[in-house]
């Protein structure tokens, strides 16, 4: 009697961790989604983990440039609408969250495919990113200091207990600058919303995109991109977020586009003017973008769009 046949089980490819960044308008979305395909047809059940901060809340459509469900292919799409408007959403928070749902997705055999360009939420998922202790009392104190004398002077307090964080910050971000003098007094040391010194990878097997197009061409883009947030109605959306608590949001009403809707609304700016502060804001976004992920190690640098089967050949 002939022996039985052997069994093979040696275990499948380790699931991989993408991660798609680049710059505003750069078409990270449409890639994500064109290689989660492109991956599921070949019997992987990849899943899209957003790394946008405000495409996690519902109804941040039209200024977040949300994909729509029906134009998902049927894919799951983890982290959106996951956070009210009212409610505060940080990097802290959010990297178990995502960390979960790559374990999860891993799990189950698919490749994870992080995409967003929100630097701070990517870098503390692919990286080992650990963030400073936290005090609620004094982050109180911090906000209220902020409310009272404003932004310039907390900017001015960190100028000379940390330059080289100060230089690294919006000085009229005052929710960063909070975090950095909160992080401060407390005696650690903060990394200031950068990257580590020598970042090194959560998962061994990333693999990072990171999309480009030329900048004269990116900028006509983002310009008629914020003009079509207008036409198709971001008003209109804003209008019905204050409804659900916008105003009282500490990250949400500041996003880019928001809040300048919010001050059309309120009549503080014209429309024209709202655009164009807007267009502005979004240019020097995405230069700030570029500028963190041409730090990452290992980046893979694409001229956008990117044919999704290239990156499988």
């Amino acid at each position: 009697m002939s022996p039985p046949p052997a069994i093979d089980f040696a275990p499948g490819p380790t699931p991989r961790l993408w991660a798609i960044v680049g710059a505003t308008g750069t078409g990270k979305s449409d890639l994500a989604l064109e290689l989660a395909a492109a991956l599921r047809e070949r019997g992987n059940a990849a899943e899209i983990v957003n790394a946008d901060a405000m495409q996690l809340y519902r109804g941040m459509d039209i200024g977040t440039a949300k994909l729509p469900v029906d134009e998902r292919r049927g894919i799951p799409h983890r982290l959106f609408d996951v956070r009210e408007v009212a409610e505060e959403a940080a990097a802290a928070w959010y990297q178990p969250l995502a960390r979960d749902e790559i374990s999860r997705i891993h799990a189950a055999g698919g490749d994870a495919i992080l995409v967003g360009g929100s630097g701070l939420y990517v870098s503390s998922v692919i990286f080992d990113f650990r963030f400073p202790p936290r005090d609620e009392d004094l982050r109180s104190r911090l906000e209220h200091e902020l409310e009272q004398h404003g932004a310039a002077a907390l900017f001015a307090r960190l100028q000379a207990q940390d330059p080289a964080t100060a230089a690294r910050i919006d000085p009229k971000n005052g929710r960063r600058l909070v975090r950095a003098l909160e992080v401060l007094a407390q005696g650690a040391v903060t990394h200031g919303a950068a990257l580590p010194d020598v970042p090194l990878l959560w998962r061994p097997d990333t693999r990072i995109i990171g999309l480009h197009v030329d900048r004269a061409e990116l900028v006509e883009r983002l310009d008629r991109r914020v003009e079509r947030m207008w036409s198709d109605g971001l008003i209109a959306e804003v209008r019905a977020l204050r409804e659900r608590g916008l105003d009282d949001g500490v990250t949400a009403r500041r996003a880019i586009g928001y809040a300048q809707a919010i001050a059309q609304l309120d009549g503080a700016t014209s429309e024209a003017e709202a655009v164009a502060e807007t267009q502005t804001l979004t240019r020097r976004y995405a230069r700030r973008q570029v500028s963190w992920f041409k730090r990452y190690p290992g980046i893979e640098w694409h001229d956008a769009p990117v044919d999704a089967a290239t990156l499988l050949s």
